[in-house]
């Protein structure tokens, strides 16, 4: 039967935001998409889509996961830990999505019978680096993980725990890569052929890789090697780990994603031939700028992110799954609820400290959403009455290497101040003693071509003033996301201070 002819547009790149490790499922005509969230809460977010290409949010998984000290920035923190390389997968009507967390040292299996449904937690025995699940024709069912030894481990049925006397074996190994060994598994049985995909390092210098290798039995040898290795024209930076999926129609698909600076891992569609015994990414080891997807008209998408008078509020989890604010919204670690006090009468947010914090980043409650590439920028209103002194409240460009424009309270008189952070140093430009109550904010961020800069301002009547030096942000393993807006109070002398937030504003490029 001939395929059916799909229209033909431009795609790449997916979502324009930090959306790492991702991995697909079809449900009919339906696509949902895990990625990571680390330390971010709620957590392990799903999207939707129906051509591969727009995405709008579904659900998250969980509020909370463990509610540890460190998940509540109680006793240290978990940047760059938490919740890692979901695999999603269903099989027989039930939903299964299984991570681990590398500041608990856990593997986590969720269960539901629909996916904007109620997730159960469980544990799976064992700690699995970046898992994948396959579940077989014949009822058995197998976890792949592992960094540079990759390992198949069958589970019992019920996915507690690796079954005793069950299949237990490494089926590929990347020794002697110093940069990156191969990890980032993702398994499938496609046609009859096991098939594992995963990601590396060119071992001459640093671009990731997408790996295949394929079996024609579980406990075969697995051969293979480099299938796509394409930068896309963009700073030399590969495009790798990802799920594969396939259409209604049979044709074949690769979400994976790119390193882009400071902006984060983006999602990049690839499209995937299976004619032959190993698949082919791209066109001729290239991704074309262009190429036919599955197409759906007549829905209209929600953004990703989103401006925010904080005067809406409503039951249905989707638009507003976190903690009843509307999606677009994380905190950066468990929130404190009993420290915000909502009203959505006036529009405003207000944040209590109960803690005294070395920098933004130690901060509970910093409420947060992705920034955007090529460029975006954030408003704020932030009233600052009721800070104490030693507090700092503003709008930050949350990473390692933060930058944020705000009020500190200094002997009972407030300034507007730019701080920002270099390798390990803090540094700080007191703009102006302010007085009154408010003050407007904006922060602008420019990733093109990775450059990865943000520049701060503050508004004076009618017009907008830059202040501060344009600050360099980079993308660092400390925290391992890309770059967010952040609405933030700490205190640094004295608890019980807050600070309010009002009309927020986000504009993308």
């Amino acid at each position: 039967m001939e395929k059916k002819r799909i229209p033909v547009r431009e795609i790449n790149p997916v979502t324009r935001m930090d959306y790492p490790d991702p991995d697909v499922i079809r449900v009919d005509d339906t696509y949902y998409m895990v990625t990571t969230t680390m330390h971010f809460m709620p957590g392990c977010e799903l999207l939707r889509s129906y051509d591969l290409v727009n995405w709008e949010h579904f659900t998250y998984v969980y509020d909370r996961l463990d509610s540890t000290p460190e998940q509540k920035l109680m006793d240290g923190d978990i940047y760059g830990k938490g919740m890692w390389a979901a695999s999603l997968r269903e099989h027989g009507g039930k939903f299964y999505i299984c991570f681990v967390a590398n500041d608990t040292g856990k593997t986590y299996l969720y269960t539901a019978d629909r996916l904007d449904g109620e997730w159960k937690k469980q544990y799976i025995e064992g700690f699995y680096h970046d898992p994948s699940l396959l579940f077989d024709d014949d009822g058995r069912v197998y976890i792949a993980y592992g960094n540079t030894e990759i390992h198949i481990t069958e589970l019992e049925a019920d996915l507690s725990k690796p079954k005793q006397g069950g299949i237990d074996r490494i089926a590929v190994v990347d020794k002697g890569n110093s940069r990156l060994g191969y990890e980032g598994a993702h398994f499938y049985k496609i046609n009859g052929r096991y098939y594992l995909f995963l990601i590396h390092s060119l071992k001459d210098r640093w671009r990731r890789t997408q790996a295949c290798f394929v079996a024609d039995t579980i406990d075969g040898a697995f051969a293979g090697g480099d299938v796509f290795d394409c930068d896309r024209g963009y700073c030399e930076q590969g495009i790798a780990q990802g799920g594969v999926v396939s259409d209604p129609q049979g044709n074949w698909y690769g979400m994976l994603f790119q390193d882009s600076g400071a902006v984060g891992r983006i999602p990049i569609l690839v499209p995937v031939d299976f004619s032959g015994r190993m698949p082919v990414f791209g066109v001729q080891g290239e991704l074309p700028l262009q190429f036919q997807v599955p197409e759906k008209n007549g829905h209209i998408y929600g953004e990703l992110t989103a401006s925010d008078d904080f005067r809406m509020a409503g039951e249905e989890k989707r638009l507003f799954g976190c903690f009843g604010l509307k999606s677009a919204w994380q905190f950066n670690h468990e929130p404190e609820l009993e420290l915000l006090d909502w009203d959505r009468n006036a529009g405003q947010i207000r944040i209590r400290t109960d803690k005294l914090s070395k920098d933004v980043t130690m901060a509970k409650n910093t409420l947060t959403q992705r920034m955007r590439y090529p460029g975006c920028s954030a408003e704020v209103t932030l009233d600052f009455s009721r800070l104490a002194n030693g507090d700092c409240a503003g709008l930050c460009a949350l990473q390692g290497q933060y930058g944020w424009i705000g009020v500190t309270k200094r002997d009972n008189r407030f300034y507007v101040v730019v701080r920002t952070k270099h390798d390990d140093a803090e540094s700080e430009e007191v703009i102006r003693q302010i007085s009154g109550e408010s003050i407007r904010l904006r922060l602008d961020a420019d990733f093109t071509d990775m450059k990865d800069e943000v520049c701060f301002y503050e508004k004076e009547r009618y017009f907008w003033n830059k202040v501060g030096k344009t600050h360099k942000l980079t993308f660092g393993l400390d925290h391992f996301t890309g770059c967010r807006f952040g609405l933030f109070v700490y205190a640094t002398q004295q608890i019980g201070g807050e600070a309010a937030f009002s009309d927020f504003r986000y504009i993308a490029r």
